[in-house]
Parts: structure tokens; sequence; C-alpha cells
């Protein structure tokens, strides 16, 4: 009998990345994982959940991360070591796609008797040729597969057939079945996130590690809250808007989680860990009194948690007032993805210049312990020289606002895809884009290319994959003057942030050069640039440490952890 009969692993973007000849690049600059995105998706959380109260024995594996901090460690020796009777591994962002196939390899290899599953956003679009890969048994589509997960295992576990499983596409004897998108649920209620479960189960297998979400959390912590799957605005580049989420999970509207489910959730996590909590979603975005509602929940418990909010569109001051009023601690985090008006509504996000700086100025009069602005390179109708305007138009956002540090703004490449199923991905002509990949596999051969400008999967008719890169440096340098300019650098800072960038310029030609010679030479080479490119390998255009939200480490949680724990049995028990 398996030790668990599920395990779900998350596999670095690159596999094995510590052996090949890598240059990054800022490909992962502005999120909380490294390049090797070893951050895996929230959906492992609610799924091992929904299965441990229906009786199964999960357990969740960060491989990522483990291979991350311990650069000895044997992978396929661990692996063997594990015995479940189903493998889940995540093929979400599009990213982990040679990681994935190659764990899964290796477990089929090692496992030939157990089942091999895939899920994610990315898996759910390339379903029909991911199941044809030989390593690959089962795959779930959708954003919300807790119950079709619950289904198939009951299925697997008494022997009964496969057919009237949601959402599955799987393969047997007789060839592969595509049974149909079925399941797709109008709300997130049904979810029970419970963080209880994260704790007890380090304390079962003894393993924080490969139970971390990312490479440092637990130095950095921070922890999420859902309020809403699916999207209500159509961002031409985005993989989760609505016409994307439609086409790939079947999903024709938004589904949130009701605004007193999701204070009471960012309650449960307080019970459990001391750590700000991200607040996924626009909660303005399901209209109505959804805002108010949540602001009036998260008083009535008395939170004590730094809740970073998520803005898709401004907002006005009296938003701001009430976050205030609430949140002892909160900040915001908002994404226009360029200065330019003529850009921004060539991606759909229709708003002006006039409205986003009210928001940021009401915001920062209101109590916001961080405003952070992020802009992006690599979009519809953007010239270099609109790129490089997000710089001088930052330096207006900072003389408005008296040079305020608590405004943090960031720029990065879209990279390294276009997210398929995005309207830009299904139609590039009307919106400037080549695509150099549009197959699973395209996208899979890419991803261990030795320099990051050949990784992108896209080129616009107004930048050059080239021109992308050079740009996105030269971007990051006039960011870092204006922050210098306005006192939100120091001289020796600035000095070593231009450093960085001028090594990452070199190492950009000196791969390119590499690649030219002939493979006797080539391999050396690139061990020798792989060395240099290590060190870049995080912050490599902006300083990834600003990221971070003042947390204590996750050790002092542990008092806390342990009496949510007991307090979480008494409840059972009552």
């Amino acid at each position: 009998m398996p030790k668990e009969d599920l395990i779900l692993i998350h596999a670095p973007s690159v596999y094995d990345f510590r052996k090949e000849s890598m240059f990054y690049g800022p490909v992962s600059d502005l999120v909380p994982s490294t390049p090797v995105f070893e951050m895996y998706p929230f959906g492992f959380t609610t799924m091992a959940v929904q299965l441990h109260k229906a009786g199964y024995r999960v357990r969740i594996i960060n491989l990522a991360s483990m291979m991350l901090n311990d650069k000895n460690l044997d992978v396929e020796k661990f692996l063997g070591r594990l015995d479940s009777a189903v493998f889940g591994i995540d093929l979400h962002w599009l990213p982990h796609a040679h990681g994935s196939l190659a764990v899964a390899e290796i477990i089929r290899r090692l496992h030939p008797g157990s089942k091999i599953l895939f899920g994610g956003f990315s898996s759910s679009y390339f379903h029909e040729e991911l199941i044809r890969y030989p390593q690959v048994d089962l795959v779930l589509r959708g954003d919300s597969t807790e119950m079709p997960l619950l289904h198939l295992m009951d299925a697997l576990d008494k022997g009964t057939g496969l057919s009237g499983i949601p959402n599955l596409t799987w393969k047997d004897g007789t060839g592969v079945h595509v049974n149909d998108l079925s399941y797709v649920p109008d709300t997130m209620d049904h979810l029970d996130i419970d963080y209880g479960w994260i704790v007890r189960s380090v304390i079962r297998h003894r393993d924080l590690e490969g139970a971390k979400p990312f490479k440092d959390w637990d130095r950095f912590p921070i922890t999420s809250v859902f309020t809403v799957r699916g999207c209500s605005l159509s961002c031409a580049v985005c993989g989760g808007s609505c016409g994307a989420m439609r086409r790939v999970t079947g999903r024709t509207k938004a589904a949130f989680r009701s605004p007193e489910k999701a204070a009471q959730d960012i309650a449960n996590v307080e019970s459990y860990i001391k750590a700000p909590v991200f607040v996924v979603g626009d909660i303005r975005q399901y209209g109505g009194d959804y805002a108010e509602r949540f602001f009036k929940e998260c008083r009535r418990l008395d939170l004590d948690s730094h809740v970073v909010l998520e803005l898709f569109t401004p907002a006005p001051e009296s938003y701001f007032r009430e976050a205030d009023r609430t949140f002892s601690q909160y900040s915001i985090q908002f994404s226009p993805d360029s200065h330019d008006e003529k850009v921004r509504h060539a991606l759909g996000r229709r708003f002006d210049n006039a409205g986003l700086e009210s928001s940021i100025t009401s915001a920062l009069q209101n109590g916001c312990q961080r405003f952070d602005m992020f802009f992006m390179i690599g979009l519809p109708e953007q010239t270099r020289e609109s790129a490089l305007g997000s710089a001088d138009y930052t330096r207006r956002l900072y003389q408005q606002n008296g040079n305020d540090p608590r405004l943090a703004v960031y720029t990065s490449p879209l990279a390294p895809f276009l997210d398929p199923g995005s309207i830009a991905f299904e139609n590039p002509e009307k919106f400037g884009y080549r695509l150099f990949a549009r197959t699973l596999e395209e996208h899979r051969a890419r991803l261990p290319s030795p320099n990051w400008k050949d990784v992108l999967s896209y080129e616009t008719k107004w930048m050059s994959r080239d021109v992308i890169a050079e740009t996105s440096y030269d971007a990051a340098d006039r960011l870092s003057d204006v922050k210098r300019d306005v006192g939100l650098m120091t001289d020796e800072e600035h000095l070593l942030r231009s450093q960085r960038s001028k090594e990452a310029r070199r190492l950009l030609v000196e791969v390119d050069a590499a690649m030219t010679l002939p493979e006797s030479e080539r391999k050396e080479v690139l061990v020798q640039l792989k060395r240099r490119g290590e060190e870049l390998m995080e912050s490599t255009i902006c300083q990834k440490r600003d990221l971070v939200w003042d947390a204590p480490t996750i050790l002092r949680s542990v008092p806390r952890a342990a009496l949510g724990m007991l307090k979480g049995s008494r409840r059972k028990r009552a």
C-alpha cells in the first residue's frame, strides 16, 4: 500500500537548472520567486485540504525550492524514496514547461506503477498535446479542480471508470479521451482554506523546506487570500483575463468568494502565521457593496495583519479612507503597465493618468504603508521611447508627492512568454506581435536557451527581442537615476545598481558570442559565464529585496501556530 495517496510536486522552470549554462536576466525581478519560478500555485493547498477532509493522504513537495537551497540534492534519489499512488505536477505557469515534463519523466521511470497527473492553466490550454507525452496519464482542466480531483481519486481508488470525471483528459489502451469541461463553479465559497493543514503537514513529514511556497519564504513570509477566480477585465496580454478564462477554463464569469469569507480567511491566516496577507483580486471588481462588506467584516474581526490590496483601476479617495480605517497597516499594489495612455488603451486598460495620479496621492494621504507600481516592457503600441518615458513620468509622480519614499516604482520586461489563451496570443498580428512559439513543445524547447532574450516567445512590430532586452536595462537605469535624484537611493546604492546593470549587459553580449563558437569551445566558455550569471540570478534590474515585506521570520510564528492548532482541535471536538 503506497505511503501517500497523492503527492503534489512543484518542479523548477528548467531541469536541471543547476547544471545548465543559463543567463536568466530580469525575468522574475518583480515576483517573490527566483528565475527558477519556485513558487507553487495556491491551488495546491485548496486541493490538498479537500482531499484531506475526504480521508486521503496528501503531501506537497516544492522540489524547485529544495533544489535551490540544496545544490547537492540528489533529485532522482529523493524522488525514488517517495511512495504514492498518484503524483500530481503543476503546469500552471508556462515557464514550467521544461521542468515539469522532465520531472514527470523521472517519476515515470522510478515509479512505473503510479499515475502521473497534470493540472493548471497551461495544462488546460495544451491538454490535448500534453496528454500525448508518454510520461503523462491524466490532465485536469479548469481553475477549480478540487471536486473533480476528489472524484478522480475516488475512481482510481475503487477501480471504476474515468469517463464520468468532469474536466478530465485521459488516455488508456484505446486512445485519448476528453471529458466535458462541465465543472465550473460560480462561487468560491465552497472552498475550505485551511493554513492549519500546512502546519500539520510540515510536522507530519518533518519537512518545512519541501512545503515552503518559495525559496526565502521562511525568512520573508507572505501569505495570500483569494477573492476571485477569473476576471471581469479583458487585458490583451493576460492569460487570466475574462476572454482567456472562457477559452481555457470554460469560465464565462468571475467566481467570487463572499467578502465575509475572504475576511475570515485573513483571520484564519493570523491564527497560524504572523505575516503580511496579499488579497488577490481587486475587491471592487464584484461591484455593489462587496468592498464595503469586506472592510466591515475585517473591522469586526479586529485583524492585526499587514494587508496588501490589489488595484486593477484607479480608486477614489473614499476607498483609501476605508482601508486606513480598517487596517492597522495596509499597502497597495497597482500595475498600470505603462505611463503611456495609448499603450495602456491598446492593452484594454481604459483609464487615464489623472485617475492614476489621484489614486497615488489619496493612498499616501490616507495611511498607505507602501504603494507599489509596476511598468512592463514589450507591450502593444509601445516603442523604445515610450518604455523609457516611464522613468520620466516616475520623476513627475515623486514631485507630485513630495518625494514620498512609500511610493515604489518598478519596471520589467514582459517575460518570458506571451500568455497562451490571452487575446494577443490568439490574435498576435492584431496587437503587433510576432510569436516564436505556439505549441507546448515549442515553449518547452526555448526554456533552456543560454540567453534570456532568446527564451522570449515574442517580439513586437515596435521592438525586436534585442531591443526589448536593451530597453529593459536602459529603463531600469533611468529609474535608478530618478530614485537617486529624489533621495530614495544613496550614491553608493546607485553605483552598485549601475555596476550590476553593466555586468548584465556584458553577459548578454558574451553569451551571444559564445553561441557562435564551435561546440567544443562553447561549452567551456558557457560554464565560465554561468558562474557570473548566477551572481545576477536575482535582482538583475531592480533590487528584489525592495519587494520584501517587513515581517518576522517564520520561526517567530511557531508559538502562534501551536496555539492555532490547539484551538482548531478544540473546535473540531466541539
